[in-house]
C-alpha cells in the first residue's frame, strides 16, 4: 500500500461507496485546495466540533477554491461505523451510539436528529477483513511508529508491548484503506492537500490552525 508522505503526491482515497455526490478524488481536483475530513459516525468528537468546522469552511471558501470531501472511516465499532448508518446520517440527519448520546445529553439535536446538513460529498472509506497472516507486519508497523524506543526497552517488557499490541489488532475485524494509508492516529483528523495534489498536512483532533493553514493554501499556493 502505497503511504502517504508530507511535500508529495497525495495518494487517492479508496471509498467503497459515494454516499453524498459524485466520485471524485485528487486527480480529479488539480487547481483546488483540498481538505478531507475524515469522522467515524459513532465519534461525538466529530459532531461536536470537527464537521461543524468543515461546514463554516466549506461556506467561507469554497468560493474561493476549497473543496472539502467527507470520508467516513472505521477502526473500532465496527457494527455502528458502517455504510448502512452513515446512508442514515446524511439522508435522515440520523446519529446513534455516543455521537447521539453526547449530541442530546447537550441539547445539540433537534428531534433526535443532526439540526444541520453536511454539504459536500462523502463516501464510506474501504474496509478490507483483517487476516491473520499479516498480524507480525502490522504489529511492528505500530510498535515503530508509537513506540520509537522500543529496542531500548527490556526484553520482558518489549514481550509484554507486543502481546498487547497484538491482542488489540486481533479485535479488530476490518483494516481501513484511507485511514491507514494516511496513517491516522483516529477520528476526527484532517488531510489537507495543496492545487498540485501535494500532501500538505496531515492533522488530528481539534485544529484552531486548519482555517489559516488553508487560507495560506488559496493564496500562496503549495506552502508546508
Amino acid at each position: 500500500m502505497l503511504k502517504a508522505q508530507l511535500g508529495q503526491k497525495a495518494p487517492l482515497l479508496s471509498v467503497s461507496d459515494w454516499v453524498q455526490g459524485d466520485p471524485v478524488n485528487f486527480d480529479g481536483l488539480l487547481g483546488k485546495v483540498v481538505l478531507v475530513e475524515v469522522f467515524q459516525v459513532n465519534c461525538p468528537g466529530c459532531f461536536l466540533y470537527a464537521l461543524p468546522q468543515a461546514i463554516r469552511l466549506h461556506e467561507q471558501y469554497s468560493p474561493l477554491g476549497l473543496s472539502i470531501l467527507g470520508i467516513a472511516t472505521a477502526f473500532e465499532d465496527f457494527d455502528k461505523n458502517n455504510l448502512e448508518n452513515l446512508v442514515s446520517l446524511i439522508n435522515h440527519g440520523e446519529v446513534i451510539g455516543e455521537t447521539q448520546r453526547l449530541l442530546s445529553q447537550q441539547g445539540l439535536l433537534a428531534n433526535n436528529k443532526l439540526p444541520y446538513r453536511i454539504p459536500f460529498p462523502v463516501a464510506m472509506d474501504k474496509l478490507n477483513k483483517r487476516h491473520d497472516q499479516r498480524l507480525q507486519d502490522d504489529t511492528d508497523a505500530l510498535i515503530k511508529d508509537r513506540i520509537p524506543n522500543f529496542k531500548l526497552l527490556p526484553e520482558s517488557q518489549q514481550l509484554r508491548i507486543r502481546q498487547q499490541v497484538e491482542s488489540y489488532l486481533l479485535s479488530l475485524d476490518y483494516r481501513a484503506e484511507t485511514f491507514e494509508r494516511y496513517d491516522l492516529k483516529g477520528t476526527p483528523s484532517h488531510i489537507l492537500v495543496d492545487r498540485e495534489g501535494l500532501l500538505n498536512s496531515i492533522s488530528f483532533g481539534e485544529e484552531p490552525a486548519l482555517q489559516s493553514r488553508i487560507e495560506a493554501l488559496l493564496v500562496n499556493g503549495n506552502k508546508l
